[in-house]
């Protein structure tokens, strides 16, 4: 058995050096900034001057969209694991899965009664 206690020193070590040489390299870097021009250090907006702050906040009608989006993404995450339950379950599995994506379709549509789908 390896004792721990070294090899916990040793990469205690190792971080410290990563983050010093990260700080130094990050104040020797720091000055950069000012001898740029303004174009330079503003967002990349397409080749314009950007018409917002960067730090502006988006509008509500994105986060309903983000919602139906997470509720989505997270069936995804069910169905992958739910392949490998199917190939040991079969038909009971099935059933279970088409219950599921009932109750996910009923969400669209209350989504879609809602007019969460459009964007203006």
């Amino acid at each position: 058995m390896i004792a721990l206690g070294p090899l916990a020193v040793a990469f205690a070590v190792f971080v410290a050096a990563i983050a010093g040489v990260l700080l130094l390299w990050w104040r020797g870097d720091r000055g950069r900034g000012r001898h740029q021009a303004v174009s330079e250090r503003s967002p990349f907006a397409g080749g314009r001057l950007p018409s917002v702050h960067a730090w502006n906040r988006y509008h509500a009608r994105y986060y309903p969209m983000a919602l139906v989006f997470l509720a989505f993404d997270m069936e995804m995450v069910f169905m992958y694991p739910w392949s490998v339950v199917f190939v040991r379950e079969g038909l009971i599995a099935m059933v279970e899965m088409g219950m599921f994506i009932a109750i996910l379709l009923l969400g669209v549509l209350y989504a879609w009664r809602e007019r969460a789908l459009e964007w203006a």
